[in-house]
């Protein structure tokens, strides 16, 4: 259990880095911050072209050029990287002695997730209300309400196809009257939940 002082360093430490954008290392190992809180850093310091509300960007989520970048609102990042330019242009003036560039925005349109290891490449707009799966290399658009999927990324599903199923499986779950479960709530599950959750998971197969 943190101790008082402990909680109240890092409430300290949040706001100092959040107000300067100074020392974020130690912010990162000492308050560890969730998605939504390292948003509010990247939307402070990130450097983006802009971030709507909402947002959930994990902490080993890379811009290579934020100013290219431009996030709508309730935007879920996890672990992928997002490109602003080609890399390969430079070898290539320097092997042909031409002047070449290859730089591209990113827009991420409202209510999308990108899945962990997911690549997204100079030059794409996504959704809105659109998934990204992980591992995913995306190199074109991804069409409003749709989910994408593979190297190169294609489509393999809609947003309401994954909504109803969802709905559907929750019917036979035992934590679907869980507080947690309810509305739009969002955040990290309780010891109660996570009880839940085990004990049907990893239950005998003769009280199946």
């Amino acid at each position: 259990m943190p101790t008082p002082i402990y909680r109240a360093i890092k409430k300290s430490l949040t706001a100092y880095t959040l107000k300067t954008g100074k020392f974020v290392g130690l912010y990162k190992r000492v308050c560890k911050p969730d998605g939504y809180a390292w948003a509010k850093y990247i939307k402070l310091h990130g450097g983006l072209y802009a971030m709507g509300e909402g947002c959930s960007i994990q902490t080993n989520v890379e811009f290579t050029d934020p100013a290219y970048t431009r996030l709508g609102g309730n935007v879920h990042l996890t672990g992928c990287t997002i490109f602003g330019h080609d890399g390969s242009v430079n070898m290539v003036k320097q092997a042909f002695n031409i002047g070449i560039d290859s730089v591209g925005k990113v827009d991420i349109l409202d209510n999308v997730f990108i899945g962990h290891q997911a690549i997204v490449m100079p030059g794409i707009t996504i959704g809105p209300n659109a998934i990204v799966a992980a591992g995913s290399l995306v190199n074109k658009d991804v069409p409003e309400g749709k989910i994408v999927g593979g190297v190169p990324a294609k489509v393999i599903g809609t947003m309401d196809e994954f909504a109803s199923k969802r709905v559907a499986e929750m019917a036979d779950l035992p934590w679907r009257a869980h507080s947690h479960m309810q509305g739009n709530y969002i955040g990290p599950p309780d010891d109660l939940l996570d009880q839940a959750r085990i004990a049907h998971w990893f239950r005998d197969p003769e009280d199946q």
